[in-house]
């Protein structure tokens, strides 16, 4: 005999078999153990709880939702049965893996006026008609470009093993581009070993890419006021808590900065050291020491991006190089100082 797998059945099946639980249930006191399971459901599909999360203990969850211990077991038995969850001897109940639904940026929150949108100001940016003039996008006019050094890398890439044309790459990206990048990290004095590298699509995947290790739902994330518009819309489709800090000549308002620290706890600082967008403005040494030094005392994580540092005349400190990358996660790209369509971070 042959099954044919569907998976539109089979959702319509477990759907089904969970309607038919709960409808089996109301009547007889039923209703409490569906609100309790409609709960971690929630968590789960809001990403306050992802795979691999240990869920609250029975007895804390059962005061937290004033219903009985037993309402909690049989929620939770439901809930391993269907799957979702799943039961460690001695250890309590844990989350699936494989279970955390994909950040769907559409249902992060209400379209908001575009005065105040960056999607909108992103679409703008990347759908209008190439005339239209883009102050506002970060990257420069093509006749700004190296285009000449473009088609001749182009034109030897096509003639080079068919291997680089047809395979996948490593894990952490082209070895000989990260051993240019060790050099080009050496002169910001910046001391890293080829396994701290690793490259992305663009500075803005490598920036999400950090999120999703280090944030959950409802962290605070420190950014400068102003800052980069796509900062904010990154992290709001983290759905953290965005505070602001205020950017002056030198660097964020140190003193300000410190009382966020010491009053929201913030997970992550993400800023540009050298040619701050969008003010231009580039932070001293003074002000770096006084920020490692009350990251240092809160537990903070600061993610530099350094996508305009290739165009400072001279050379200003950077965060990555006098904190020796212990608190400090470095980013960089190529997309605004050799072309936008080199897609590598």
């Amino acid at each position: 005999m042959t099954i044919q797998y569907n998976p539109a059945n089979l959702y319509w099946c477990g759907r089904q078999y969970t309607l038919d639980i709960e409808a089996r249930t109301k009547g007889r006191g039923g209703t409490r153990t569906i609100d309790v399971m409609s709960a971690i459901r929630a968590k789960i599909a809001g990403r306050a709880l992802g795979a691999g999360d240990r869920l609250p203990a029975i007895r804390s969850l059962a005061a937290t939702m004033r219903v009985s211990p037993s309402t909690v077991v049989e929620a939770y038995d439901r809930l391993a049965a269907e799957g979702l969850i799943r039961a460690r001897r001695g250890a309590g109940f844990y989350v699936s893996p494989m279970v955390t639904p994909p950040l769907a940026l559409t249902e992060v929150e209400p379209r908001r006026d575009r005065a105040v949108d960056p999607f909108w100001v992103s679409r703008q940016s990347l759908d209008a008609d190439a005339a239209v003039p883009k102050p506002g996008c970060g990257w420069l006019p093509p006749e700004w470009m190296p285009e000449a050094a473009l088609r001749r890398a182009a034109r030897a890439l096509a003639r080079t093993d068919a291997s680089v044309l047809t395979n996948y790459g490593s894990t952490s990206g082209s070895l000989a581009l990260r051993r240019l990048l060790l050099a080009r990290l050496a002169e910001d004095e910046i001391e890293v070993s080829i396994g701290q590298l690793m490259l992305t699509g663009s500075g803005t995947q490598a920036t999400d890419l950090i999120c999703r290790f280090l944030l959950r739902p409802g962290d605070t994330v420190l950014v400068d006021d102003p800052c980069y518009f796509n900062f904010r819309a990154l992290l709001r489709a983290h759905q953290a808590n965005i505070v602001s800090v205020p950017y002056t000549p030198s660097g964020p308002d140190v003193a300000r900065f410190e009382q966020i620290l010491s009053g929201e706890r913030p997970r992550l600082y993400i800023t540009n050291s050298a040619l701050h967008n969008p003010t231009g403005a580039t932070l001293s040494l003074q002000t770096a020491h006084r920020l490692l030094t009350a990251a240092a005392a809160h537990d903070l994580t600061i993610i530099e991006d350094d996508i305009f540092g290739d165009f400072e005349p001279e050379r200003s400190p950077r965060l990555a190089a006098l904190d020796g990358l212990n608190r400090v996660i470095r980013i960089g790209s190529f997309s605004k100082t050799l072309s936008a369509s080199v897609r590598c971070g």
